[in-house]
């Protein structure tokens, strides 16, 4: 685990302003600075970084966080990584070993595995640098690969006749591995020569056989595959003309799993947000071609079927996701995999559809022939999932007897079981409701479906309630720790009203209590860290993102007494409520008084 005080000393190092612009362009608006939102698509930013608070918001798609929480975000990367990478770039090592419960976060317990920590501390930087071997090996061979395209005629004219010009063959390092069974060896004389195969065969650069090592890719064209960081991973190489198999990806290796990774994303993310959705193809030619061609938010999967991850990560750039396929039946094959991948990562408001090309065409061929402007007037004629599932489940019965209508129905239910998103799950139901002329109530008992509908509720929208005196109390002591020397502690019992919120108060309380360094500036980074894993994340993150407009001419002293005091009425009025609700003869002599002293 790492520990709260090396996360507080990265989040003091580093600036999120310049984390974040490194990614976005921010423009200086008063105190704060302003973007569109990388999260989603808008044209009138709505996206606020608070150098003071070091903290962002989006008032458009409430997208929130510190630095940490923006590198995770908007870069795919899991904590540590996004640790890692701020730390590398503050010049901090990341402590390899920690323990005791100062390195714990705010939910965590003391295991039985904690005994192993140290051991698995040790394996764990072990697999670091094994990592990071395998990182610039990569990088010799992508460099291997770049240069010999310059001086392979034959690769050259392969591209050409393709319709790829030298920038964008630059733009995707697309490379060249010649002929010959050794020639990346010969980019690693600095290493024994079994060292240097051993870790050329872990890359996956080289295959062993019988004793014999021998460069995996050979005679063809090398198209760099890298993750979210920026790093390449893995490579996918081409036959120039004809051969077997057509494209050979690199092997699982510990940088690069293929169900995990797609062709492009990295490269793609601004165009993707900027258009607003992405396009999932099946070939990094594919996707070269649509860039050539102006259409630069696609990407591609790496000759395997769409995966969960693959959506993940997909959704997280973007609300609309495309598929596109040809038409033939290899085509829906591979999309009705992809749909079912999909349904268990979908939320409301995500959209998710598909695009059948002509027979015969694929998205390089056709956009070569056709152009752009034709091509994304095809994107205009995308099935949405709902109307693919049912067309692909009604196209395998006879929907004219009831044979093929019970069928149907069976055939949706797993489908159906699996749709994360409420709403989608309830349309999905109707439609099904519709061609198989049952009821929706029946449908739900036949398929043990729980019921979900719509609120009963119809006119006005209700106005919004106003914040809690728990929710002020919180807003103020992120703003400013030292507001806590003031708290009455005695009013933060249980309130069965409020019971979330008084239980993130205390856990805030008990952090600054325990964490007396974070009352020098604001408590926001420090707490957003600390709560990562906590229950109590969601309520502190929305507290601490109201305090975002806030500037010096608040004025705190009202916003806490005004929260105290609320708070004081609600406990007086809960007190009485009690002490009513006890008969006389349970009551003791002082409550009597107290009830007495408020009665007259």
């Amino acid at each position: 685990m790492i520990s709260q005080s090396f996360i507080q000393e990265l989040l003091d190092r580093v600036d999120i302003v310049d984390v974040i612009e490194r990614h976005i362009p921010l423009k200086k608006a008063g105190a704060n600075y302003t973007a569109c939102c990388p999260f989603h698509s808008e044209k009138t930013p709505s996206f606020t970084v608070s150098q003071t608070k070091q903290f962002y918001h989006c008032f458009g798609c409430s997208a929130h966080g510190n630095a940490i929480g923006f590198l995770i975000e908007y870069n795919g990367l899991n904590f540590l990584e996004a640790v890692a990478d701020l730390a590398a770039r503050v010049g901090l090592q990341v402590p390899a070993e920690q323990s005791g419960s100062h390195s714990r976060s705010a939910d965590s317990e003391p295991g039985p595995g904690d005994a192993g920590e140290k051991a698995h501390s040790h394996e764990s930087h072990q697999s670091e640098s094994v990592s990071k071997k395998l990182s610039e090996v990569m990088d010799v061979a992508a460099r291997f690969y770049r240069q010999q395209l310059r001086h392979s005629a034959g690769a050259i004219s392969y591209l050409k006749k393709r319709g790829i010009t030298g920038p964008t063959a630059g733009h995707f390092a697309i490379g060249y591995a010649p002929p010959g069974w050794r020639n990346l060896e010969g980019e690693f004389v600095d290493q024994a020569e079994k060292a240097q195969q051993a870790l050329l065969v872990k890359a996956g650069l080289m295959i062993e056989n019988d004793g014999k090592c021998y460069d995996r890719f050979r005679d063809r064209i090398m198209f760099p595959i890298v993750n979210l960081k920026g790093a390449i991973v893995g490579f996918g190489g081409r036959v120039l003309e004809h051969g077997e198999p057509k494209y050979l990806n690199s092997p699982e290796t510990p940088l690069f799993q293929k169900g995990r990774e797609l062709y492009n994303l990295f490269g793609a993310r601004r165009a993707i947000r900027q258009a607003g959705r992405v396009l999932v193809v099946e070939g990094y030619m594919d996707v070269v071609a649509l860039y050539q061609h102006g259409i630069e938010y696609a990407v591609a999967a790496l000759g395997t079927a769409t995966t969960p991850y693959h959506i993940q990560k997909l959704l997280r750039q973007t609300d609309n996701v495309v598929f596109c396929f040809d038409g033939d039946a290899a085509g829906k094959k591979a999309a009705w995999r992809a749909l079912e991948a999909t349904l268990a990562q979908l939320a409301d408001g995500k959209n998710i559809s598909f695009l059948f090309l002509p027979e015969g065409e694929d998205p390089d061929s056709y956009v070569r022939n056709f152009g752009k402007e034709a091509f994304e007037e095809l994107l205009e004629q995308t099935l949405p999932l709902s109307v693919f599932l049912f067309r692909e489940l009604s196209a395998r019965v006879d929907l004219k007897t009831s044979e093929g209508r019970a069928k149907l129905v069976q055939d949706t239910k797993p489908l159906l079981a699996q749709v994360a998103a409420p709403g989608l799950a309830l349309m999905l139901l109707k439609k099904l409701a519709e061609i198989s002329g049952l009821s929706q109530n029946e449908l739900e008992d036949l398929l043990k479906i729980r019921h979900v509908s719509a609120s009963p509720f119809r006119g006005r929208t209700p106005r919004p309630q106003p914040p809690s005196p728990y929710q002020w109390l919180m807003q103020v002591l992120l703003y400013d720790p030292n507001y806590i020397e003031k708290l009455n502690r005695e009013l933060l019992a249980h309130d069965h009203d409020y019971a979330d919120e008084v239980a993130a108060l205390r856990a805030l309380v008990e952090f600054i209590d325990s964490n007396p360094h974070v009352r020098e500036s604001t408590a926001m980074p420090s707490v957003i860290a600390y709560f990562r894993g906590s229950s109590h994340r969601v309520l502190l993150e929305k507290a601490g993102s109201k305090t975002l407009g806030w500037d010096s001419g608040i004025d705190l002293e009202a916003e806490f007494t005004g929260a105290m005091e609320r708070l004081s009425e609600m406990y007086r009025k809960q007190r009485m409520a009690m002490l009513h609700g006890k008969s006389l003869s349970a009551l003791t002599p002082e409550e009597k008084q107290e009830l007495q002293r408020t009665t007259y």
